[in-house]
């Protein structure tokens, strides 16, 4: 006789992770509070001229002269006219006559049947014309996304879906909270400090719930965090630079005289916390999850033979998750460092521009706060793991 299935224990369940509940809830008031006080405010009367970004679809080559450049690396020149069917916006529908500008660093040759995203400006007489941006790459970075997420949850299964989840908390704070809070004028590392540990307590309470593992995880990772914070202001005063000798910081500034509050010289240090938070997260949960496994091996093992435990753990993780930070960001940089090696530069030219010295505060307080993760967290979940047991 076939035996009856047990029901899930849902109250047990509810009991157990009622703190872990109750964490996630108010994250998820805070969070909508949050996003409905900084949306953004509504743009009020369109201009008289004013240009607009659709995707449409080439139906027909018109001409076509671009062609191969041997000088630059193969790459596609010339130019190209198009019979394009607009597939949303306010011309939807409509087939426009288009030209695409292909050049060996913008643009791309199309053809029929190719999605392309259209340029559509729009003047004060009502009449409009359009020209490519760029060909629509939103189906292939879909399908890309897609991919990873299957990929992930196929390996990782609950604990991969758990991993997803985060990943997209994360991506919605830095875009839906911290990025309009700096454009309104909060303080940027108060600012960037808030929203990563937000995002660390949101995202372990998800991975394990509210327990003494995922605690000794959270804590870790805000001293790492703060560790590297406080590194990267303590180096970027002895290299004297700041946020304003960041390459791309031009067009903030700009923005910032035209009356955008943003604050520009925390940028390098916030940079630097957001960078560190990944690898700050991994090494805290790894060293918090290896000690509540040694303590469930061995349950006799004191306060110190654990942190000495942890330490251990810690150490094997200092090389590969140094270079794997320094890597990131030499990475990041490769085509402008492979420029500057091009040019020959003498070692004291190199090492005393802003640049050099911007790449290696971010690399190196990264690497610091992620060091330091390792004796804190040890040492926090050494005297909870211990606590516990002693009880």
């Amino acid at each position: 006789m076939k035996k009856p299935q047990a029901r899930p224990d849902v109250s047990g369940w509810l009991k157990r992770e009622k703190w872990s509940i109750a964490v996630l809830c108010t994250a998820a008031v805070l969070f909508v509070a949050a996003c409905l006080w900084l949306r953004p405010e509504g743009a009020g009367e369109q201009a008289a001229e004013y240009v607009e970004y659709e995707k449409a679809v080439v139906t027909s080559v018109l001409t076509d002269n671009t062609q191969a450049d041997p000088a630059s690396d193969g790459a596609w020149r010339g130019e190209q006219t198009l019979l394009a069917e607009v597939k949303s916006g306010q011309y939807a529908g409509e087939t426009m006559m288009v030209y695409n500008y292909v050049g060996p660093v913008y643009g791309a040759p199309v053809g029929e049947g190719d999605g392309v995203s259209l340029t559509i400006s729009t003047y004060a007489d009502g009449h409009h014309s359009a020209t490519v941006y760029e060909y629509n790459r939103i189906p292939a970075l879909v399908a890309v996304i897609a991919v990873f997420f299957l990929v992930t949850a196929l390996v990782g299964r609950r604990t991969g879906v758990k991993s997803l989840l985060g990943l997209v908390i994360t991506v919605l704070c830095l875009f839906r909270i911290l990025l309009p809070l700096l454009m309104r004028g909060a303080p940027t590392l108060p600012a960037v400090f808030l929203v990563c540990a937000y995002i660390a307590v949101v995202s372990f309470t998800i991975l394990g719930g509210l327990h003494r593992k995922s605690v000794c995880a959270i804590l870790g990772t805000v001293a790492g965090t703060a560790a590297a914070l406080l590194f990267g202001l303590l180096a970027q005063a002895l290299a004297r630079v700041d946020g304003l000798r960041l390459a791309d910081v031009q067009p903030l500034l700009q923005l910032r005289q035209t009356g955008t509050p943003i604050g520009l010289r925390g940028l390098l240090v916030g940079g630097v916390v957001i960078s560190a938070l990944g690898a700050v997260m991994d090494v805290a949960m790894s060293i918090s999850s290896a000690l509540e496994e040694v303590h469930g091996a061995n349950p006799a093992l004191g306060r110190r033979e654990l942190f000495r435990s942890g330490m251990n753990i810690g150490r094997d993780m200092v090389g590969t998750m140094t270079n794997t930070l320094i890597l990131a960001f030499l990475g990041s940089g490769f085509t402008l460092i492979l420029y500057l090696y091009s040019l020959g530069l003498a070692r004291y030219q190199l090492f005393t521009s802003a640049y050099a010295a911007i790449e290696i505060i971010s690399g190196v307080a990264s690497s610091i706060g992620m060091i330091l993760a390792i004796p804190v967290t040890a040492l926090i979940s050494a005297a909870m793991i211990a606590r516990r047991g002693e009880k």
